[in-house]
């Protein structure tokens, strides 16, 4: 019977109370991941046998690029809403691969037939779905913000760590796009250098955004999806604590509730700030403040918030403040200059929330259009140079248009992506590749986002030790780094 683990016992086996921080992004970046062996090209040639759990939504598109790769062998799919309309259209590409409703049984039934694992469910059931892959030694791709809690984060990068020859990939596809080679390079050839300031925003509608924050309890239990039971419905909770069932959770609707995703912040801040934090070696913060918060209830995620990360010098760099902004209206103020440049954005993905690109007034007949103001992206200012960015693979810009023109024949050229995020992860288990966002790269950035939604909850500055990973002025928010423990029966994936 496996003992009760309480939140004191989650600290220790975390080490959060005793150890400094695990991972140095600059290191990892420098050497590159221990995922997995390089192994001969005749068995490298060998597909890679794929089990996909989560097949609709975005896991739906992240099936299909795996498919479409032409390196996977699909031997499984895992939802607990098979019949969904999304998860029927994937299984009809896959005819062959066995179906699933819990990913404990499809382990159970087959995993020796099964190389690696397709995470693309909610945020907070990523941790015991990539816990119980690694125990089984298998490989991962999972899709962002990596996980829910600071806690999990840790762990699951400390279980990435302990077995080198299992291969991890988070979904932040732009990691492997042009900005990620541009980022890199750029800062090799010090092009951008001392970075004070960052302003990151997501000003697109959030299916959250209407709901009332004046509610006290969670919304009332509806019937379930048809072909969904009362144990898939279970399934799909995993270790968080029992909400019956409403469409306002699934299909879709879960990331805006505190207890099941991490917002705006966690959906887009891992497709902005990743090079950022990666490159500039960021580390976790030393304060976390949030600036403005509207609409803050008990719930779900406040119509705006404006939240300020402060991290130390590193090196011969200096102090960084990061500035995030999400909410329709909640519009970041722009250097001058910013439109003077009209950066490309990464056209395989949609616009946050849907909503189209803010256009500028219409002008007049023969006049230069005016560059649209993009609804995500960021501007990174250095002691010389200001940087114009959009979101996943979208390249920076220098601004003004001016200073541009000058800096041109200075910037270094940089390669192509020889691989997508998807054909980097399936290579990586075939032993031909390295991933470039492996767990021990984008834990920290995970927790960043996790820091960040406490500090909203409690509304208040907290200041976070980075080498003991405490927040050191709120003792509720230093317990929230942990959560509430896991359901009885969920204990075990919480093993290192």
């Amino acid at each position: 019977m496996a003992q009760k683990v309480t939140r004191k016992d989650f600290l220790k086996t975390a080490g959060l109370a005793t150890t400094g921080a695990v991972f140095g992004a600059r290191a990892a970046a420098a050497t590159g991941p221990a995922n997995g062996p390089i192994i001969s090209p005749q068995k490298a040639s060998k597909k890679v046998n794929l089990a996909l759990i989560g097949i609709a939504n975005q896991g739906a598109s992240d099936a299909r690029q795996f498919i479409n790769s032409g390196l996977a062998n699909i031997v499984a799919v895992c939802d607990v809403d098979l019949d969904a309309k999304g998860a029927q259209d994937i299984i009809k590409l896959v005819p062959k691969a066995k179906q699933f409703r819990d990913f404990r049984v499809m382990f159970d039934k087959m995993a020796g037939d099964i190389d690696a694992v397709q995470v693309a469910i909610p945020d907070f059931a990523h941790f015991p779905v990539c816990m119980a892959a690694m125990q089984l030694g298998k490989h991962v791709f999972v899709e962002k913000p990596m996980t829910r809690t600071f806690l999990e984060a840790e762990l699951m990068a400390r279980m990435a760590e302990k077995n080198p020859k299992i291969v991890t990939q988070v979904g932040n596809q732009g990691h492997s796009g042009e900005n990620y080679f541009q980022f890199k390079a750029w800062v090799d050839a010090g092009i951008i250098k001392d970075v004070t300031a960052v302003t990151a925003f997501m000003n697109g509608s959030r299916r959250w955004h209407p709901y009332d924050p004046n509610i006290t309890r969670f919304p009332e239990a509806q019937p379930l999806p048809a072909g969904m039971t009362d144990k898939d419905w279970d399934t799909w909770l995993t270790t968080a604590a029992y909400h019956d069932f409403n469409e306002k959770y699934h299909p879709g609707n879960w990331r805006g509730w505190y207890d099941f995703g991490l917002g705006a912040l966690g959906d887009w801040g891992a497709h902005i700030l990743d090079t950022i934090h990666q490159f500039l070696d960021l580390g976790l913060p030393y304060e976390i403040e949030p600036l403005h918060i509207k609409n803050l209830n008990d719930y779900f995620f406040p119509l705006e918030s404006t939240i300020k990360f402060r991290f130390p010098s590193r090196g011969d760099m200096p102090p960084v403040d990061i500035t995030w902004y999400d909410g329709v209206e909640n519009l970041p103020p722009l250097p001058e200059g910013y439109d003077s440049v009209e950066a490309t954005v990464d056209r395989t993905i949609p616009p946050p929330g849907g909503v189209p690109q803010q256009a500028r007034p219409q002008q007049q007949a023969g006049a230069a259009r005016a560059p649209r103001r993009p609804s995500a992206g960021k501007v990174i200012y250095s002691k010389e140079l200001t940087f114009k960015g959009g979101t996943h693979s979208a390249p920076l810009f220098i601004i003004p248009e001016e200073k541009a023109k000058e800096m041109a024949p200075k910037l270094p050229q940089y390669p192509e992506s020889p691989s997508d995020h998807y054909v980097n992860f399936l290579k990586a288990c075939q032993g031909l590749e390295q991933t470039r966002s492996p767990f021990q790269i984008f834990a920290p950035l995970s927790q960043i986002f996790s820091l960040g939604i406490i500090a909203i909850r409690r509304n208040k500055k907290l200041i976070f030790n980075r080498d003991t990973k405490e927040v050191v002025n709120d003792p509720f928010a230093n317990a929230m780094l942990a959560d509430k423990p896991p359901r009885k029966g969920w204990e075990s994936y919480y093993n290192v």
